[in-house]
């Protein structure tokens, strides 16, 4: 397995989030110059392929993995999609978790869950269900989510404190369900 594979796999992990050379040369155990080394190997790789859409991008100390900007007008349309496409359970997961818990980050998140919620967060930003809201102020400074406006207009209701009250462990289950059931009825 390659390093610049795996560096690959770290980032499209990591999400929007990205991760610095530091933290990518801590987790595999190779010096920072061996990392930026093979981050320029992959953006090089990125750049020259025509049959790939990925492209590298260094922002804020962080590198992520993202879209080139060629397909920018083609993601526009598709974040224009009307929102009658059904939700994936993990992005209904993601929605309850973020509905009841913001503001929260994608890690606490992914905690609750036990699995990535990087996906399901970008597509719940596209149909502008959920929205950044800040920084959280620990190391690394992740972002931290809230629901939107246009959220509480979707789900029909003027404030979060009518959101249903349920146990922390019911949570997932049961507000993935109620948010499931307004989707359906929706698109009917």
């Amino acid at each position: 397995m390659s390093k610049l594979a795996e560096i690959e796999a770290l980032l499209f992990v990591a999400g929007e989030d990205g991760l610095r050379v530091r933290q990518l040369a801590d987790l595999l155990s190779i010096p920072p110059t061996g990392v930026i080394q093979s981050l320029e190997k992959l953006a090089e790789k990125y750049r020259k392929d025509e049959d790939s859409s990925l492209a590298l991008l260094e922002t804020s100390n962080a590198y992520k993995i993202v879209t080139k900007q060629d397909f920018a007008d083609l993601l526009r349309e598709y974040s224009k999609a009307p929102i009658n496409q059904s939700l994936s359970r993990a992005a209904l997961e993601t929605l309850s978790i973020i509905a009841y818990k913001q503001p929260i980050t994608r890690i606490e998140v992914d905690e609750i869950r036990g699995v990535n919620s990087s996906g399901a967060i970008s597509k719940l930003q596209i149909f502008d269900l959920i929205r950044e809201n800040g920084k959280k102020e620990v190391l690394g400074r992740p972002n931290l989510y809230v629901t939107t406006d246009y959220f509480l207009d979707y789900m029909g209701i003027n404030s979060l404190e009518e959101l249903p009250v349920v146990e922390e462990t019911e949570l997932i289950t049961e507000e993935s369900q109620l948010f499931a059931e307004r989707i359906e009825d929706e698109n009917q």
